[in-house]
């Protein structure tokens, strides 16, 4: 039995539809443990703002330089929410205490977890080629 080129151009033609429908039909699985409250999340967001956190913290890269990263703060397994706001109300020798009250706090940490639940996208393992296109650093 010899098989035709047209059967062959159909298998495969149905193969990458249902591959593709199964791709955009199953949604972008976010890290179940870092689920969060968008309002909450926003009201955070004004508090890192109105704290000034930027000045000294980085999202994304981006940002003070005399603070950490805190991208992916609460997934660290080392660090985590209760450190954040253990060290967010005590203070370090660089950074201030902070007195947030509770809902400031509870905000705060579900900007942190939404920022967290985004990706990671360290800046300084990603260049600009020649077209101005960003690609990720190989070395």
């Amino acid at each position: 039995m010899k098989i035709k080129p047209k059967h062959i151009f159909f298998t495969l033609s149905a193969s990458f539809l249902i591959y593709s429908f199964s791709i955009y039909i199953t949604p972008l699985s976010i890290k179940e443990d870092l689920t969060f409250n968008k309002k909450l999340a926003s009201e955070g967001r004004l508090v890192w703002q109105s704290y000034n956190c930027q000045s000294c913290h980085q999202l994304y890269s981006l940002g003070g330089y005399l603070g950490p990263d805190l991208t992916n703060i609460i997934s660290n397994p080392n660090k985590g929410e209760k450190i954040v706001k253990a060290i967010v109300k005590s203070g370090t020798k660089q950074m201030p205490a902070f007195n947030l009250s509770d809902q400031e706090m509870k905000s705060l940490i579900e900007f942190l977890k939404s920022t967290d639940a985004s990706g990671k996208a360290d800046l300084r393992e990603l260049n600009i080629n020649q077209f101005g296109m960003i690609e990720k650093n190989e070395n």
